[in-house]
């Protein structure tokens, strides 16, 4: 915490955003400490101590719907955040058999990631989003090839296709490629997020699956798509309010500006 100030100014702004007040120094240590637990916790699972995995209601629609997705051979597009433990699900999806291709972008940190990937074998590669030019080229490939995308939809970074939802009280612009992708290969798109309940478990909580309706035009399919996306949104807020301190994204919000 004390090393990384620019993280830590990120912190506490979307902090003293949630909160509506300034945040204490004790509530940005507890992100950063959390932040910390989520590491240790991916560190653990690429040597092969993979957690536990429930749904918060196991018999609720969505849920069921999302795991006879995942355990189907229909490639899907996974989306999620940079909330609590969310960016294991892609690797627990890989653990299931499904072959997965994570959108990531090439840090200098990403050693782990590596670590993960290697600990899935075939079922699990890297897309690296950091050379934009050929990246559609890329997700095809991996699409035609059977596999499933897991994206995450918080930072605008390199997006051509964004959309502005209230977050937090604010307009906010996210990206809204994930569905643009849905329209271009047919594919169902489903939102995921998973919380650590301190007991070497994630709660898993899942969407309603989006799918392209054929005999609808394409503006027609983007209107359901915003709907949708509108509702994984309020659902993401609602969770972050309760668990402020699991929001690692530690990037400004791009916030819209009329």
């Amino acid at each position: 915490m004390a090393a990384m100030s620019y993280q830590r100014r990120q912190s506490r702004a979307f902090l003293s955003l949630v909160h509506g007040r300034p945040a204490s120094t004790i509530e940005v240590w507890r992100n950063f400490y959390a932040f910390l637990a989520f590491l240790m916790a991916r560190l653990r699972c690429s040597r092969g101590v993979h957690p536990a995995h429930r749904f918060r209601n196991p018999h609720d629609d969505a849920a069921m719907a999302f795991d006879a997705l995942r355990h189907s051979s229909e490639s899907a597009l996974f989306g999620t955040f940079h909330f609590g433990y969310s960016d294991l699900l892609g690797f627990m999806l890989a653990g299931g058999g499904r072959r997965v291709a994570m959108i990531r972008r090439r840090i200098g940190n990403s050693d782990d990631v590596r670590w993960l990937a290697s600990e899935f074998g075939a079922t699990l590669s890297m897309v690296w989003s950091n050379e934009p030019a050929d990246l559609p080229l890329r997700l095809k490939a991996a699409l035609d090839a059977g596999q499933s995308l897991a994206i995450q939809c918080d930072r605008v970074e390199g997006s051509a296709r964004t959309i502005v939802i209230p977050f937090l009280g604010r307009p906010h612009v996210f990206p809204f490629a994930i569905y643009h992708l849905a329209l271009l290969f047919q594919r169902p798109v489903v939102f995921c997020m998973a919380i650590p309940d301190g007991h070497d478990t994630l709660e898993v909580l899942a969407s309603p699956i989006f799918r392209i309706q054929p005999q609808l035009d394409r503006s027609a399919n983007l209107a359901r798509a915003e709907a949708h996306f509108r509702e994984v949104v309020q659902a993401l807020e609602t969770e972050v309010r309760q668990r402020p301190q699991l929001w690692f994204n530690f990037e400004p919000l791009a916030s819209h500006v009329r």
